[in-house]
């Protein structure tokens, strides 16, 4: 169904593919691997002629997909056998509501009123939209858009579908729903599936075959074969590796039949805890509430947050985590109640005061960025903050390898601007720092770096709260827990106790061995069990 012979695309100095080869058969699961940064854009844009007819640089080699040649069709001829959903379903969109986007293609292809009425339906029914689909797609959640972006690509009924980190602002519930409809996309109806995720534990047990981009090369296998070398894996992977299990596993059900002697081991050794150290009141906000046309976002919240603390806002996508955080934050509405940070509301502050008492990095990082070059937004940042020079850069070098300085930030893949934005918002170091879903396009070795970091803040006295839909982060980051559902907390507590009493937030080691949460964890234990052997 795709076929890349002998493909290099090199975009001005920047080999980004060199001499790919590769084959995904027709109703083939096929998940493409590879670090921030490595390319996955480039090539999953190079199926449907993105790449290069609108981005320009130089291609040589062939690709075909269900026959056609894509050098020679552009994207538009493609549309009826390639849908594409990119990282940023908003930029991608071009109707104001969602059942008028989802119906535009199907008018594109000169559908008739009643079937295209009919195919509308089956994907509202299809991603789980009857509820917004007759919203404005400015007032969804980023979750909801990329769902609609999702449906937008299928009413065409394409071949193959391309999709670029598709769960990437999803709760865990709406993923699994979406991974679960393209699941019988493939099994059902043979619709060929490439898809790009950094969150693999998600999508690893849905894929038949996986591709690792490396270095501009291509290497292709089952899915354990490459997450078994890859640089990048699920904490499923890393548990089998330390572990020692054949494979190593790559699910659940596989690392369960593989964990029983494990489990035997661990029985007797309690997880280590560690708590936070936790100073005096940061942020304390009572009653409030957020009022969109229509929705109530946020309901007569009450939240007090300590110096120290290490905050994981979790909840449905639509739950009001995005709303609370810009109201505590001070720049966005407040309908009703109170917020003080360090006894000042910031409501009443000038931005530049809100930003130095409270930073916030939104879940569009582009919103943040103004400069021509990642090296002067850097300079702009160490200048804002008070920071010495280079710090901003060596903040940004933690969390994402090899980005050019030079580089405009528009240019960057979405992992890269969300890197770049969050190292221009931790250069000032704010007393209360909000991050609304940090992780998306993060690899594993770029949240390890962003936990390590914000880890070390709050041990320094700052207060992180952090709207995140990624479980596996939380498992690694938070010492509390928050969850919102229809704008009203309704849990509230240390974060091993919440994700644990969970199925949707437990992390992957969790579910393996009870009462883990993470393969560092497990690590630990298992020197420890090693210690008192080698004493007795």
């Amino acid at each position: 169904m795709i076929h890349f012979d002998r493909v290099s695309f090199r975009y001005e100095d920047r080999l980004i593919l060199d001499d790919v080869s590769l084959d995904v058969p027709e109703g083939e699961f096929c998940l493409l691997v590879g670090t921030t940064g490595a390319g996955k854009s480039t090539l999953l844009r190079s199926v449907n002629g993105l790449v290069p007819h609108f981005t320009g640089g130089t291609m040589t080699g062939e690709i075909t997909v269900a026959g056609r040649s894509v050098r020679t069709s552009s994207p538009a001829d493609l549309a009826d056998v390639v849908g594409y959903v990119a990282q940023d379903p908003l930029a991608g969109f071009v109707t104001d509501e969602v059942e008028l986007e989802l119906a535009y293609t199907a008018e594109q292809l000169g559908l008739p009123q009643s079937s295209m009425r009919k195919r509308v339906t089956e994907i509202v029914d299809l991603l789980g939209l009857a509820d917004v689909r007759g919203r404005d797609l400015a007032a969804l959640s980023s979750g909801q858009r990329q769902r609609v972006a999702i449906g937008a690509a299928l009413v065409a009924g394409p071949s193959a579908l391309v999709l670029d980190e598709p769960t990437s602002a999803l709760d865990p519930g709406a993923a699994d729903e979406v991974l679960s409809a393209l699941h019988r996309l493939v099994h059902d109806l043979g619709v060929t599936v490439l898809l790009a995720e950094h969150r693999l534990e998600r999508v690893v047990q849905y894929a038949d075959s996986a591709l690792l981009l490396q270095d501009g090369k291509v290497t292709a296998g089952s899915p354990g074969e490459i997450l078994a070398t890859a640089p990048v894996a699920p904490p499923v992977v890393r548990l089998g590796t330390l572990a020692g299990w054949p494979g190593p596993p790559v699910t659940i059900r596989q690392a369960r039949r593989a964990a029983a002697g494990l489990r035997e081991r661990l029985a007797d050794r309690a997880p280590a805890e560690a708590p936070a150290p936790v100073g005096a009141t940061l942020l304390e906000a009572s009653g409030v509430t957020v009022d969109h046309p229509g929705v109530r976002a946020v309901d007569g919240v009450d939240l007090a947050a300590a110096r120290g603390e290490r905050i994981a806002l979790m909840g449905r996508n639509g739950s009001g985590k995005s709303s609370l955080l810009w109201a505590l934050q001070g720049t966005g509405r407040r309908t009703a109640g109170s917020v003080s940070i360090a006894g000042e509301d910031p409501a009443g502050l000038k931005p530049g005061r809100r930003r130095v008492l409270a930073g916030l990095v939104p879940s569009e990082p582009a919103d943040l960025l103004y400069a021509e070059t990642v090296a002067e937004e850097c300079a702009g940042a160490d200048r804002d903050g008070g920071a010495p020079a280079g710090s901003c850069a060596k903040i940004l070098a933690d969390l994402v390898d090899g980005l050019d300085d030079g580089a405009h930030p528009r240019d960057l893949s979405e992992g890269q601007r969300l890197a770049l934005a969050l190292a221009v918002t931790l250069t000032a170091a704010p007393p209360l720092l909000l991050l609304d879903e940090p992780t998306r396009g993060l690899d594993y070795p770029g949240k390890a770096a962003l936990t390590g970091r914000l880890r070390a803040l709050a041990e320094t006295g700052h207060c992180v709260i952090v709207s995140t839909h990624d479980v596996e982060f939380v498992a690694e980051f938070a010492s509390r827990v928050v969850i919102l559902s229809d704008g009203q907390v309704v849990a509230d507590g240390p974060a091993r106790d919440i994700v644990s009493a969970s199925p949707m937030f437990a992390p992957q080691v969790e579910k393996i061995l009870p009462g883990r949460l993470t393969v560092g964890e497990v690590a630990d234990a298992l020197e420890g069990i090693d210690a008192d052997d080698d004493a007795e």
